[in-house]
C-alpha cells in the first residue's frame, strides 16, 4: 500500500505540529494507524481513558487534518469512524526549496490563478483583505483581481488549473503525481454535517469522489483574517490526491482504479488539474478552496511530481 506522510515546517505548520503534541493525542494516532475505523467509544475503551477526553482530542486532531471521520450506518442511526490520516509525520527544518528530495519536482499554484472557471452560485472569492468583486455573480470568476485570492467557493461547477508539466521539460520518468490543498463543502454560513462528493480530475481524466463532511465555522481558522464573519466558513481539511501505477487514493485511501498511465503525462507541457462539484452528484454540497491567508494552512495548491529513483 502507497505510504502516505506528512511534512511538517514548523514555522508555517505549527497548528498542526500543536496538535501531535499530546501523549494522548499520539496515542489515538497510533492505534488508528494500527487499526483504523473506531469510533470515539471504541478508542476510549482500547486506550482505557474518559470518553470525554477522548472526544475532545478527536476533534483537535480532525481540525488539524490528521484524522478523518467518515459517517457509517449503525444498529441504531449513524456512527462517526474515525481514521489516521498519515503514515509518518515529519518535521523538518530546512527551507522549502531544500526540503524536497530530489527525486521529488514540487509547484505551488495560487489559488486564484485558475485558467478555467464554470461555477454556480451561492459563489465568491476573496483575498486577506477582502472581498473581490461582487458575490454570488459567477461572473466574478473572471475578474483580474482574482489572482489575489486566498478563499473561493462555489455551489456547482468547477476551477481549472494548469501547471507547467516539469518532468517533461527535464526529461524525467513520473512513478507518482499528488496533489495538495485545503477543502471543505460549502453551504450559506456553515453546517459540520454536509457532505458533498468533490471530484479531481488531471488532464481530462475523473480520479474518482471525495466526500467532504461538512463547512466547518465553530471556530476561527488559524490564518483566517478578522474581517471575515465566524459564522462564515473558517477552514477545511488538508486533503492530498494521488496517482501511481497502483491506482487513486486520498490520504493513502484508495478511491479508484485510475493509474499514472491512464493520464497521460509524458503527451502534455502542461498538467491540467480540475476541481468540481457535480450539480447531479449524490452529494452536491458545494466546496470551499482555501489558500494561502484562509483556514488553517498556509499553502496554495500544491503538485508533486515523484521521479522513479
Amino acid at each position: 500500500m502507497t505510504k502516505n506522510f506528512l511534512l511538517i515546517d514548523p514555522e508555517t505548520d505549527f497548528a498542526v505540529l500543536k496538535s501531535a503534541a499530546s501523549e494522548v493525542r499520539v496515542k489515538i494516532l497510533k492505534l488508528l494507524h494500527s487499526a483504523g475505523g473506531l469510533n470515539v467509544n471504541d478508542i476510549a475503551r482500547r486506550l482505557s481513558l474518559p470518553q470525554s477526553s477522548v472526544s475532545s482530542n478527536v476533534q483537535i486532531l480532525e481540525q488539524s487534518g490528521l484524522i478523518r471521520t467518515e459517517s457509517h450506518k449503525a444498529r441504531k442511526g449513524s456512527q462517526k469512524l474515525c481514521y489516521a490520516t498519515y503514515d509518518e509525520l515529519i518535521v523538518t527544518f530546512a527551507k522549502t526549496e531544500e526540503r524536497v528530495a530530489r527525486n521529488v519536482i514540487e509547484v505551488a499554484m495560487p489559488l486564484g490563478l485558475f485558467t478555467n472557471s464554470s461555477v454556480a452560485a451561492p459563489c465568491g472569492i476573496c483575498s486577506p483583505e477582502g472581498i473581490i468583486g461582487l458575490l454570488d455573480v459567477p461572473e466574478t470568476f473572471m475578474d483580474p483581481e482574482r489572482m489575489k485570492a486566498a478563499l473561493l467557493w462555489f455551489t456547482s461547477g468547477f476551477v481549472e488549473y494548469q501547471f507547467p508539466n516539469n518532468a517533461k521539460l527535464k526529461g524525467i520518468e513520473i512513478e507518482k503525481i499528488e496533489f495538495s490543498m485545503e477543502v471543505s463543502s460549502e453551504v450559506p454560513g456553515t453546517h459540520s454535517d454536509w457532505p458533498s462528493d468533490i471530484t479531481i480530475s488531471i488532464n481530462g481524466t475523473p480520479l474518482g469522489n471525495w466526500t467532504s463532511p461538512g463547512d466547518f465555522g465553530d471556530k476561527r481558522g488559524v490564518y483566517t483574517p478578522d474581517w471575515w464573519k465566524l459564522s462564515g466558513s473558517q477552514y477545511g481539511m488538508l486533503k492530498t490526491w494521488q496517482v501511481s501505477d497502483g491506482g487513486s487514493f486520498v490520504d493513502g485511501r484508495r478511491i479508484s482504479d485510475v493509474t499514472l498511465d491512464r493520464l497521460d503525462l509524458d503527451a502534455h507541457r502542461s498538467i491540467r488539474l480540475r476541481i468540481e462539484v457535480d450539480r447531479g452528484a449524490r452529494h452536491p454540497g458545494g466546496i470551499n478552496v482555501f489558500g494561502r491567508g484562509f483556514g488553517n494552512y498556509d499553502q496554495d495548491i500544491v503538485l508533486r511530481l515523484h521521479a522513479k529513483s
